[in-house]
């Protein structure tokens, strides 16, 4: 393929890069493919590539950060866990119909990772989602000042189709932050999902925003439609820095010195 019109379908807008496009014409030329037919190819291979650069471009917007590949996840490691339930939201349906997820377990035991997977899913699907840790979000909501642009950093979190809001309860919070936590889950309710992953049970949480007298509606609102996914086990980082315990060689055992005996 010449340069220029190389040139020429860059300034016509296609995203695909050289080498795809050299490609594309030496596979038409060897299989002597039509012009529909190569005009068809093209449109595929420009589809592709739009698509790729869309998802790349809302995942970076969305926050979601290194995802461990589901199929690395070992089901068998977790004393209790619901896999045919995780299948279903994986589906999903919930967001079709605006409920939410609560991700609830010990420190260490995949929620962050499942529900990152979701995330993915659901940016693969065409959808907005934001993924972020709760005290992140609240803090950068906080440090607003003006109400106008907490008004605007707030749709940040309102407006995508799934907001995820990582590790609740691990970090104390005051009642101004349960107040700004109720009014994005109030906003959402029943029109758009959010996922929490969470150590405590739900008549925790008032210990998490204490003084806080939102705290029973925004358990109330969140949890009125809401698929609640326990998981019982230990840290898989314990299990990895036990396997590297059990798996280190043990240092050689030191001979002490015999003293030779004076005559």
């Amino acid at each position: 393929m010449s340069t220029d019109i190389f040139d020429g379908l860059q300034r016509l807008g296609l995203c695909a890069p050289r080498d795809a496009l050299e490609a594309l014409v030496t596979h038409a030329t060897k299989s002597r493919l039509a012009p529909s037919q190569l005009l068809e190819q093209l449109v595929a291979l420009e589809r592709r590539q739009r698509d790729a650069r869309n998802l790349a471009a809302r995942t970076k917007r969305a926050t979601l950060g290194t995802t461990m590949p589901l199929d690395r996840f070992d089901w068998a490691f977790p004393r209790a866990i619901d896999r045919p339930l995780y299948d279903q939201l994986l589906t999903l349906a919930f967001a079709k119909k605006g409920h939410n997820i609560l991700f609830r377990g010990p420190s260490g035991v995949g929620k962050t990772t499942l529900a990152q997977n979701i995330g993915m899913r659901a940016l693969e699907s065409g959808k907005t989602i934001r993924f972020a840790t709760l005290n992140g979000v609240l803090a950068d909501l906080l440090v607003q000042e003006s109400l106008p642009a907490v008004e605007r950093r707030l749709r940040r979190y309102t407006s995508p189709d799934i907001l995820f809001l990582d590790e609740l309860g691990y970090l104390p919070c005051d009642a101004r932050s349960g107040d700004m936590l109720y009014n994005i889950i109030n906003r959402r309710h029943g029109k758009a999902s959010t996922v929490i992953t969470t150590n405590l049970a739900f008549k925790e949480w008032g210990a998490v925003f204490p003084g806080a007298a939102c705290v029973v509606a925004l358990v109330d609102r969140f949890t009125e439609n809401c698929h609640v996914f326990e998981i019982d086990g230990d840290s898989w980082r314990q299990r990895d820095q036990s396997a590297v315990s059990v798996s280190a060689p043990a240092p050689p055992m030191r001979r002490p010195n015999k003293r030779k005996r004076s005559r």
